[in-house]
């Protein structure tokens, strides 16, 4: 879909996983919004450094709630972004509405400012958690019906109320959208990674287009296959028998349902990718000359344990985490055969979240990290915008 373009505007940017992977779907971006300074200096390194696939990217260092989205006029063919996930994540203070952080709202505001013809968001999977099933559904309808805003201080729960009756009276306003929803693993569509995101698309209902989700492209089944089946997996990285990894007590069962009793049937989907996969070809971070690697320098004082015991070199990694208030912890680190941990240099982290090498993240491992951690994966981003971009072609 890359050599068509559509509009389109970016909300909460952060690192730009989500602008990266839009764009590489067809979107060309008239601007990417975004309020922490340090993900806005990654953002302008990369749309100013040279990364080929971002640079005219128009960065705007805002807060999304003071952002005049009529200054774009009308005529955008999406709005997309990550609302913070801070009020819905499981790892956070679960405050959810009741958090100055919940943007949904401004996400609301810019679909009706702007009447695109769909919109793409994305948020932690802590967003469909039975505390806040009513919150949700609320989000939903006020995406589906973004027009009819709350009454000057109507307490949520109310203008919810006013919602679900419009939406089970059968008469639509003029602007309304049609609304779909899905957990999605990015192991299942190609990223290194076991990460678990909420994705939300609207078509605007007077285009009656009809859209689904992509389909998974990628198994666990199939990884399971190349690795004690066929054996593929190891010779594809010139692994010795004897250092390939036995397979784990919790997988025994699965294969032996793919070997059928003696008759194999290998499944069709590509195989789950792993850490070893994503880190191919890059230097160990204390390597000599890893030092001219960006973000590739080596972080000591990894150390395991409970619940922190790193990602298992030969599976898709755990999900890399932001860490509470904003320092990551244990998640970030590799598991090695020899028992022992050590942290995943930035460089590495990015590839696990599918960035390009050319791809540059500003600031201290720390901060880098944070803004790694909150990022959405490129090629997740990218596997359902292009099936919005191909819906979007289809007139």
């Amino acid at each position: 879909m890359a050599d068509r373009r559509f509009a389109s505007i970016e909300l909460f940017s952060g690192a730009g996983g989500l602008a990266l992977g839009a764009t590489r779907a067809g979107f060309r971006h008239a601007a990417l919004v975004e309020y922490n300074a340090s993900a806005c200096k990654t953002l302008r390194l990369n749309a100013g450094h040279g990364c080929q696939e971002c640079g005219d990217w128009r960065v705007v260092e805002a807060d999304v709630r003071d952002y005049d989205f009529s200054s774009l006029g009308q005529g955008l063919d999406l709005v997309a972004g990550g609302p913070p996930c801070q009020p819905f994540s499981l790892g956070g203070k679960h405050r959810g509405p009741t958090d100055a952080r919940d943007m949904f709202p401004e996400a609301v505001r810019a679909v009706r400012t702007l009447r695109p013809k769909c919109f793409l968001f994305e948020n932690v999977k802590g967003l469909l958690r039975q505390s806040f099933t009513s919150y949700f559904s609320y989000v939903l309808l006020q995406l589906t019906y973004p027009e009819v805003g709350p009454k000057a201080g109507e307490a949520w729960t109310d203008h919810l109320t006013r919602l679900e009756r419009l939406h089970t009276g059968g008469s639509e306003p003029d602007l309304s959208y049609r609304v779909v929803f899905r957990l999605l693993n990015a192991a299942d569509f190609g990223v290194p990674q076991h990460r678990h995101r909420v994705f939300l698309v609207g078509f605007r209902s007077d285009l009656g287009r009809e859209w689904s989700f992509p389909a998974p492209t990628h198994s666990l089944d199939a990884l399971l296959w190349s690795q004690y089946v066929s054996g593929t997996y190891w010779d594809e990285h010139r692994v010795a028998t004897s250092d390939r990894a036995p397979c784990e007590e919790r997988y025994l069962a699965r294969v032996r349902d793919l070997i059928h009793g003696g008759q194999p049937v290998e499944p069709q989907t590509e195989r789950y990718r792993t850490v070893r996969d994503a880190l191919v070809g890059l230097p160990h971070p204390q390597d000599a000359g890893a030092d001219r690697v960006p973000n590739h320098l080596f972080r000591s004082g990894a150390r395991s344990y409970a619940g922190h015991t790193g990602s298992p070199l030969d599976e898709p990694a755990k999900a890399v985490k932001a860490g509470d208030h904003g320092v990551p912890g244990g998640e970030n680190m590799l598991r090695l055969h020899s028992g022992g941990v050590r942290y995943l240099a930035v460089r590495e982290s990015a590839r696990v979240q599918t960035f390009p090498d050319d791809y540059l993240i500003y600031g201290s491992w720390t901060e880098a990290m944070r803004q790694i951690g909150n990022a959405v994966p490129a090629q997740l981003a990218h596997r359902v915008a292009e099936t919005v971009a191909r819906q979007l072609a289809a007139t």
